[in-house]
């Protein structure tokens, strides 16, 4: 519905209405009105009277307007005009939901240059010809051939930043460090003398610590302390909202742990389950207008274990993954108001745990999925990572399948990959009837699709039911289930396996527990459990009825019970459950499927403390491309628009497959771009850059940016080659280029900007990917970006350098180099090394060095190199000029040092081989110790590895002082051979 009244907004120009509430549009009548209303300038159109409807075919060959808005409603639905009757209820008998309608709007209000109204309520046009009367009183002068005629094109969400092509398609979530919250911007929530709270307490200690804590700030409580019905719940909330605004909600439901969920009574989950999810539903619909702006709030809390499940521990009380579902779906709809989802490990003191919770209410507006581990502030993040080669749990005829949801199309194409893949046996699972397969409408429905749809609409009318477009769509579905389903059971028998169709509704527990007796009565076993069934209806809050929110919940979240407590001490090799993009990052609309699909993510964590045997495999798919629902209508454009890359199903068929033989036992995201889904919820990240302005300053560090959850910390610097001596004394073909060694300092000048009392310990899988170039000799701004996390006692900061060009026009985005900065609370132990060999009389000198290289006089590094014994050694010169500006600004690599290896093991190479190399890749760089208090001159002491194929170096004083230290050191080779003439003294000296 609200890509339906997005479309016929942009139709007619009609301005955007935030107060539209779509369910005063039920009909596409109501849709026609309210263009109508808004477009008054259009040629005017008979009112609807008393008799039957026409056809909206003949209506709209009289009336241009009528024409546009179901030209527009035909592209957001795919119905063709013949079906839609003006009077049709837009969403009962025409399936359009509040999405669409909003869309439908939008593509209307452009085609015909209507404004935006804020408060234009969508449930004012239930019918078509509400829009259209809507378009006619908003544009009267629409009317007009070109305005009919304009393209209707769906107003884009928020601008998506240029961002990288995309790395892959698949990323897996990982736990990130957060800023302290002392470096952090406020909320703008107030807890203060008069401010009303709802606070729904856990069964532990919280409740009464977090009361205690804000009853000291002046809070007025509104305490609920019971499990009230749905309605009782409403109700209270109401009578409290009648005594005066309620500024936040604080939901503690998610803290409290449970047996495990296999081992739960029925009873036990329900009751588990209305605590956590349903009632916080009821809840934050009832109060969608008073938490919705600045000020207000919502905080949820979990006990995962500190990290949403994302660790080796997996997730400790996996029921809470519902509640932050659920939130971070509220977070989608409420994007000014103050919502996070707040994680905690499983034993810490109650008091702790709510001063907390206050803390995160008052600071820090750029994270909305957070938790606490150790003294650490952690949120979650979504980073590319292949998957793994080796094949470790190949399929085979002896693999067990049980599926679910295994008549939708998508599943049907996976089921089939999956037994070409195996020819195993496969029980599947789903609500539709067993197919038959010489059902005529069956076989119709794959060779005429539109004739079968033109046919049901006809039966319908003969019948003398209602013949609306939702009443075939219902056929249709059904129809395209039982031929999904018919596909998988002969792809199976096709490819040589055995398949077991049990027609079961997931809801039904003893139902489900006579189809898992049946497995385990045929196969004594499942090795592969893929939980793939479930629906989805979006309706944002106060639109989404209690039992639409049941429905879309219990499907997945309630058949996964059923399924396990069915399954029981059954050996079960692997689960894959079908997540969604929903659910790791929340989707208005979506709060029922988000919170059951986090449910499920968590459970399926927590497998790795609660069920060690059994693998488990989140799939967050992104929406497909050609098949499924999100491939219709108008949900390709919007999410275009919204920067989403869909799926290609060839692409997308073989991943569980993938999946289940790689050995995976994490939550894995699927898709390309996710554009507005990685987007940062601050412009910095929530992070109060002024504070850390100076810290750690070096020419690489000049300006602190933002700390985004999916961006990391960011710091540019605007670096001059006129002015820098490390860029005009590095130039090559005229152009001066960022050295590498200076791109290193920038990493390590980052690493220590959030954490000055952190030690460096060594730059491991540094990559050198493309030059940083400054043309013309003009200024270039750079970007250092670093994503924080710990490996054991460690601290790893996982660093890019990215430029930004415009070229045409267009900007573009490249990561120049790469690398992870580890750091310790203590510095390394290791400081000595052998003294370096002395000189010899062999060796080649600096004037002949740089007739070769490009240097110029900050970095001529080298006085003289020689070999010795199978190493190359490469005195430091003396007196070198300063390489950076202000002379005094601190660094904390070592740049030149560094440098001083580089070109050392680049005279072994000019001289063996006759080639210069560029670096290229380290292994590992350890900074052992600055360079004051040197004793006698610096040597670097050089190992060509596998006939130069890699280096290893070191550098040290002539007491022995270890500084630098190289491993794994690489080139690229430049294609041109050296000058022979300026290469003489070089060769005759590492011969």
């Amino acid at each position: 519905q609200a890509e339906t009244f997005a479309a016929v907004r942009e139709a007619y120009d009609i301005e955007r209405e935030d107060s539209l509430e779509l369910r005063e549009f039920p009909t596409l009548g109501h849709v026609v009105q309210f263009v109508r209303d808004r477009r008054p300038d259009l040629v005017a159109a008979p009112e609807p009277v008393a008799a039957p409807v026409a056809a909206a075919a003949a209506t709209a060959a009289s009336d241009p307007v009528t024409e546009k808005v179901l030209e527009v409603v035909g592209s957001v639905t795919g119905y063709p005009p013949e079906m839609l009757e003006l009077d049709l209820d837009l969403e009962a008998d025409l399936g359009i939901d509040t999405v669409k309608q909003a869309e439908t709007f939008a593509a209307v209000r452009e085609a015909y240059g209507i404004p935006r109204d804020d408060k234009l309520e969508l449930r004012d046009f239930p019918t078509l010809n509400h829009v259209i009367a809507w378009v006619k009183d908003s544009s009267p002068e629409a009317a007009s051939s070109a305005a009919v005629e304009a393209e209707p094109e769906a107003a884009p969400p928020a601008a998506v930043a240029a961002q990288e092509p995309s790395e892959g398609l698949r990323r897996v979530p990982v736990a990130v460090l957060r800023p302290p919250l002392s470096s952090c911007k406020p909320t703008g929530v107030e807890l203060d003398e008069g401010a009303r709270v709802v606070l729904m307490v856990d069964r532990g200690a919280v409740g009464k610590a977090l009361i205690k804590q804000l009853k000291k700030l002046g809070v007025q409580l509104l305490v609920v302390d019971d499990t009230p019905s749905a309605d009782e719940l409403a109700a209270r909330l109401e009578g409290w909202m009648n005594d005066g605004p309620i500024r936040g909600v604080y939901w503690l439901a998610g803290l409290d742990r449970e047996d495990p969920i296999a081992d739960l009574s029925p009873d036990a989950w329900a009751t588990a389950i209305e605590r956590r999810a349903k009632l916080l539903f009821t809840t934050m619909r009832t109060l969608y207008e008073q938490v919705s702006g600045p000020g207000t709030f919502l905080m949820s809390a979990t006990r995962l274990g500190g990290k949403h499940g994302f660790d080796e521990s997996g997730a400790i009380a996996p029921l809470g993954g519902a509640v932050g579902g659920f939130t971070k779906t509220f977070k989608r709809e409420k994007p000014e108001a103050t919502v996070k989802v707040v994680d905690f490990e499983a034993r810490l003191k109650a008091s702790t745990v709510a001063e907390r919770l206050i803390a995160e209410t008052l600071s820090d507006p750029g994270a909305c999925e957070l938790g606490y581990a150790g003294d650490e502030r952690w949120a979650i993040t979504a980073s590319f990572e292949d998957l793994p080669a080796a094949r470790s749990f190949p399929l085979g005829k002896d693999t067990v399948f049980a599926i679910t949801g295994a008549a939708g199309s998508i599943i049907s194409a996976i089921v089939e990959d999956l037994a070409k893949a195996s020819g195993g046996t496969f029980h599947l699972l789903d609500l539709t009837p067993e197919p038959d397969p010489a059902d005529p409408d069956l076989q119709r429905f794959a060779s005429d699709h539109d004739g079968l749809q033109r046919e049901l609409f006809e039966r319908l009318k003969q019948s003398g039911q209602k013949a609306t477009p939702v009443a075939v769509q219902r056929l249709l579905s059904e129809l395209e289930r039982k031929h999904a389903a018919l596909q998988a059971i002969e792809s199976v028998r096709a490819a040589g396996g055995e398949a077991h169709y049990h027609s079961v509704n997931l809801l039904d527990r003893e139902a489900v527990a006579s189809a898992v007796e049946a497995i385990r009565q045929q196969s004594g076993r499942i090795d592969a459990l893929v939980h793939a069934a479930g629906l989805e209806i979006s309706h944002f809050l106060p639109d989404k009825k209690p039992s639409e929110f049941d429905l879309v919940f219990d499907v997945k979240a309630t058949g996964w019970y059923h399924l396990l407590s069915s399954i029981g001490d059954m050996p079960l090799g692997a689960a894959v459950v079908f997540s969604s993009i929903a659910g790791r990052f929340g989707n208005g609309g979506q709060t029922d499927y988000s919170a059951a699909n986090e449910l499920l993510a968590k459970s399926v964590s927590s497998f790795r403390n609660a069920r060690p045997g059994t693998r488990g495999i989140v799939v967050d798919w992104t929406a497909w491309a050609d098949i499924g629902m999100a491939s219709r209508g108008s949900i390709p454009k919007m999410m275009e628009l919204a920067g989403i890359d869909m799926l290609n199903p060839a692409n997308g068929i073989p991943v569980v497959r993938n999946e289940l033989e790689a050995g995976t036992s994490s939550e894995v995201v699927i898709g390309g771009a996710l554009g507005i889904l990685m987007q940062e919820w601050d412009e910095t990240g929530g992070l109060d850059p002024r504070g850390l302005q100076g810290v750690g300053q070096g020419p690489m560090n000049t300006n602190v940016i933002s700390m985004g959850v999916h961006t990391g910390l960011q710091i540019q610097t605007t670096l001059d080659p006129q002015e820098q001596p490390f860029l005009y004394d590095h130039k090559i073909g005229g152009t001066a280029v960022l050295p590498g060694v200076m791109g290193i300092e920038g990493f390590g000048e980052m690493s220590k900007a959030l954490f000055p009392d952190w030690h460096i310990r060594t730059i491991e899988g540094v990559d050198f990917l493309a030059p940083f170039k400054f043309y013309r000799d003009e200024p270039r701004t750079l970007t250092l970006t670093a994503q924080f996390t710990t490996e054991g006692d460690e601290l790893l900061a996982r660093c890019r350098l990215i430029g930004t060009r415009s070229i045409l026009g267009r900007d573009e985005v490249k990561t120049h180099f790469s690398a992870t900065v580890r750091l310790a609370r203590e510095p390394a132990g290791r400081d000595r090394s052998d003294a370096p060999p002395h000189a010899s009389d062999a060796g080649v000198a600096d004037k002949d060095i740089y007739q070769i290289y490009f240097h110029g006089p900050a970095y001529q590094v080298l006085d003289t190199a020689w070999r010795d014994n199978g190493m190359v050694v490469g005195r430091m010169a003396e007196q070198l000029p300063d390489d950076r500006r202000p002379a005094d600004l601190e660094m904390v690599t070592e740049p030149r040092l560094i440098e001083l290896c580089f070109q050392t093991a680049g005279v072994w190479q000019i001289g063996t081989t006759g080639r210069m190399g560029l670096p290229q890749h380290i292994d590992e760089l350890e900074v052992v110790r600055s360079a004051d208090g040197i004793e006698g001159r610096l040597h670097a002491v050089v190992s060509p590895k596998d006939g130069g194929k890699s280096f290893d170096a070191h550098v040290t004083d002539e007491a022995g002082n270890l500084y630098v230290v190289l491993r794994g050191y690489q080139t690229a080779e430049l294609p041109e051979d050296v000058d022979p003439d300026k290469r003489k003294p070089l060769r005759v000296a590492m011969d």
